[in-house]
């Protein structure tokens, strides 16, 4: 399918203040986008809103907690009130919690399935008749390579995100016939400070340090910047999916290739990961709040 220009183009994007939310932001304003920007922290949108309107272009701010469904129709009935159109929907918001199964709880899956799944499907139900209405559209869902292999120790992340790829593979055929093109996206670690945002159990301090050292690894890892660019190429192309860096698409023909060698791998890593500790170990707290990390 030939790639369309984004100019004059309205994009909503969930996660839209910080990260890569906030990088995609940025790229496709400069090409003359309007956009609606989605996210919890009203400074955090504060501050982007006034980046953003540098570049000249129109930029809708929206606080909503993606966990409450109300809020997100709310959300969408103002860009619509706005701008008239929702052209692109950018589901991009995020949370990972990090430690031993032990120390995860219904609580930790709930939260995790509501906003990669359920605020996902929310939007769907939402912006997808009105793409029909003006003859089509584009819907990115950002995914992980968490949602193509199960990884030790991110149990309510992986899980939310098989969840998330599933969805977007099982919409795409469907909707390609009201000119609707569906991208995946499936990263692996991406250089955004996520880890400062993620919230960590167990041993805190030693579940953070592995996380760390994971996000910043240059072979296994790809910067906001040009994941962005990315997404943007593959969005506007209406490629079906879009896998980055080089070494995840390794990981993942691995696994399909070889499951089973691929799981005793897994049980190694698992052997490598900080142990499970006391009743201490089920709170949790943010990457900032983390003691001891360096």
């Amino acid at each position: 399918m030939a790639s369309f220009s984004y100019r004059d183009k309205v994009a909503l994007i969930t996660g839209g203040s910080r990260g890569l939310g906030l990088e995609i932001a940025r790229q496709i304003c400069a090409q003359r986008a309007k956009v609606a920007l989605i996210a919890r922290d009203p400074e955090e949108l504060a501050r982007a809103k006034t980046e953003l309107d540098r570049l000249a272009t129109e930029v809708l701010t929206i606080q909503c907690d993606l966990l409450e469904s109300a809020q997100i129709q709310s959300a969408v009935q103002q860009t619509l009130q706005r701008f008239g159109k929702i052209d692109i929907l950018i589901n991009n918001a995020g949370i990972i919690e990090v430690g031993p199964i032990e120390h995860m709880q219904l609580k930790d899956f709930e939260r995790a399935m509501r906003l990669h799944f359920w605020a996902t499907f929310i939007l769907y139900l939402l912006v997808v008749p009105q793409m029909r209405s003006k003859g089509g559209g584009r819907i990115v869902n950002i995914s992980s390579v968490g949602g193509k292999i199960a990884v030790p120790h991110i149990a309510p992340y992986s899980t939310s995100k098989f969840a998330l790829t599933g969805f977007s593979d099982a919409i795409r055929a469907e909707l390609a016939r009201d000119n609707i093109c569906v991208t995946t996206v499936t990263p692996g670690m991406m250089r955004t400070g996520s880890q400062v945002h993620a919230t960590f159990k167990g041993d805190q301090s030693a579940e953070y340090k592995w996380f760390d050292l994971s996000s910043k690894l240059p072979f296994a890892s790809i910067s906001v910047e040009r994941a962005a660019r990315k997404i943007l190429s593959a969005c506007g192309r209406g490629k079906p999916s879009l896998v980055m860096p080089i070494s995840a698409y390794f990981i993942i023909a691995a696994n399909a290739l070889f499951p089973n060698l691929t799981a005793r791998v897994m049980k190694i890593v698992n052997r490598s990961m900080p142990p499970r500790v006391g009743k201490s170990g089920d709170e949790a707290r943010s990457g900032a709040e983390v003691p001891g990390k360096k």
